[in-house]
């Protein structure tokens, strides 16, 4: 397989002819590039931007059934999504993980006709769902999964055993249920997973990020965004998987530069991460899963330390990036505070945010909530056809690739090969229970001591020995700071093998610096020195690449100058 960006770019322009192009490389693009090429198919992945770098690096970072989804009587959703849930515990259990989750309940049968009218479509406007409701959803969650189960039915208690467990909830709850669901620590990862075990498994696949792709009269014309080269391929069918930009995208593949019809109805939504050290504590490893005023369900539950908490359901007419608004953050943060009213949680405990546009499929429902987050391949007709992936989530990606799969190959003549509902993904193939016995595998073989393989199993799963022999083979492989386990020979393990183009894609993407808020100045350029040495850039490359990160945590994410200035304040006095 190639094994860096540059050796990519030269499988291009020494063999320009595809069979299928993949535009975009969010994780529906990743997806159907992974099982196309799987199949015996000659792929192209074009990313504009860096893998899963838009709204697949938005999620609310849970891997789930969809327990909400039966109001709106999209049973088949919720059987496809605990079907992929328990898919991915098995084959990246190194990423996604068990999380118990409590629904706090302050009635008996609030909802229920509502819920009913909803399952039939004769009413989107929500309610309050008690008890009884409840119920039959979890029964119904349990029911689907009676088969292959993989994580515990659900459990019902009343009040007195409710505030034992969770003393900080609001008070009035006459119960609270208990289920299981999943998250993933790393989703962004889990992307890069996928584009290197498939490039490796079919090297005559390119997948690349940071290039363009439109059509010319012979084919296709593929751009590097970084060099401005062009180079000229063919495809014999394209998968538009641009998610929110798809509406934009479909005249541009298909020729058809006047067309009106709009596939995609975008809502936004925004998330914030707390360091909240009471919060976490009254969350007692569960996700609490509950209802704001306005009907929303909203979620908090304990992420690498801090606490995350989500979100927002906006309606968007105009597809651009997006950051969490103040409005938003205090409608989060509000919501919180009703259901935890005696934890103070303040704006200054955000440490993070961020948001992205979710490309759900056009609907006209008055309530973002009840818009469906299932999946369609629509077909355009054309010389070259195209495929557009419409809807999903990524919980369902596997799944939703498979089904574009099959059109496209179904369109060309090809046979699928294989199946990938159990094929492991990335490091965890091989991956054992908790990580334990890898842990001590690594002490044992590598004399490194025992938090720092503890770090690698968590971050890289059994991929853990690459990394570790590659740093093994430096001559100094120092911790970066004393806030992360993080050596400097892993932040150039992960430039050397994982397409890292810049620095943004290190601190945003290929490592929790950013989203765990413990970034600071001093550590970006610490990383930034890293990544000059590794990809040759000059002095005034390396500093134009810190003022745009800097630049892009303030605008995106909530992550000011200052507060980056402050962390290295904080840190060099101890008050951390």
């Amino acid at each position: 397989m190639p094994e860096h960006r540059s050796d990519s770019l030269e499988e291009v322009r020494d063999d320009g002819a595809f069979d299928v192009v993949v535009v975009g490389g969010g994780i529906n693009g990743i997806g159907v590039f992974r099982e196309l090429s799987l199949q015996g198919l000659r792929v192209l992945l074009v990313e504009r931007n860096d893998f899963c770098s838009g709204c697949s690096a938005a999620p609310s970072r849970m891997i789930h059934g969809g327990l909400r989804y039966l109001e709106n009587g999209e049973f088949d959703l919720v059987q496809e999504s605990l079907r992929e849930r328990d898919a991915l515990l098995r084959n990246a259990p190194h990423f996604v993980r068990p999380l118990p989750t409590v629904i706090p309940i302050s009635s008996v049968f609030s909802g229920l006709m509502n819920g009913a009218a909803g399952f039939l479509g004769l009413t989107s406007k929500p309610a309050k769902r008690g008890a009884l409701p409840i119920k039959i959803g979890l029964s119904l969650y349990d029911w689907v999964t009676r088969k292959r189960r993989v994580l515990p039915r659900h459990g019902f208690y009343a009040a007195g055993e409710t505030f034992r467990r969770w003393p900080d909830l609001t008070r009035g709850l006459r119960f609270s249920a208990v289920y299981h669901d999943a998250w993933i620590s790393h989703p962004e990862r889990l992307g890069v997973e996928l584009v290197t075990d498939t490039m490796r498994t079919a090297p005559d696949c390119v997948a690349l990020n940071y290039a363009e792709i439109e059509r010319e009269a012979s084919g296709f014309a593929v751009t590097d965004r970084e060099t401005g080269e062009r180079v000229s391929i063919t495809a014999r069918a394209v998968v538009n998987a641009t998610g929110a930009w798809l509406n934009e995208a479909v005249a541009s593949f298909s020729g058809r530069r006047n067309t009106d019809e709009r596939l995609v109805s975008g809502t936004k939504g925004s998330h914030v991460i707390l360091n909240n050290p009471a919060l976490h504590e009254a969350l007692r490893g569960h996700m609490v899963f509950f209802e704001n005023t306005d009907g929303r369900v909203c979620i908090v539950f304990p992420y690498l330390g801090n606490v995350l908490a989500g979100s927002t359901d906006i309606r968007v007419d105009t597809v651009e990036r997006v950051r969490c608004e103040p409005e938003e953050q205090r409608y989060i943060l509000d919501a919180l505070q009703l259901t935890f009213p005696e934890i103070e949680v303040t704006d200054n405990d955000v440490v993070f945010s961020y948001s992205g546009i979710r490309p759900l499929p056009k609907s006209d429902e008055r309530f973002t909530g009840r818009i469906t987050r299932g999946h369609f391949v629509h077909r355009l007709e054309g010389d070259v056809p195209q495929f557009c992936m419409v809807g999903g989530k990524w919980t369902t990606f596997r799944a939703f690739a498979e089904q574009a799969a099959d059109e496209v190959m179904s369109e060309l003549g090809h046979e699928r090969r294989l199946g990938t509902l159990d094929l492991p993904i990335g490091g965890g193939d091989g991956y054992q229970a908790d990580g334990a016995e890898l842990v001590r595998e690594l002490v044992q073989d590598h004399g490194i001591g025992s938090e720092r393989a503890a770090h690698l199993v968590d971050v890289y799963g059994t991929k853990a020995r690459d990394v570790v022999a590659f740093c093994s083979a430096l001559q100094s492989d120092e911790q970066l700071a004393p806030v992360t386990r993080m050596t400097r020979g892993e932040v150039a393990y992960l430039v050397d093998r994982e397409a890292v183009v810049h620095l943004s894609d290190l601190i945003l993407r290929r490592t929790p610096f950013a989203i765990t808020g413990v970034i600071s100045r001093d550590l970006i350029s610490a990383i930034a020195d890293i990544a000059a040495r590794e990809l040759g850039w000059t002095a005034a490359r390396r500093e134009e690449e810190i003022n745009s990160l800097v630049g892009e945590l303030g605008d995106f994410y909530g992550v000011s100058p200052q507060m980056l200035e402050q962390r290295n304040i904080e840190r060099k006095t101890g008050c951390a």
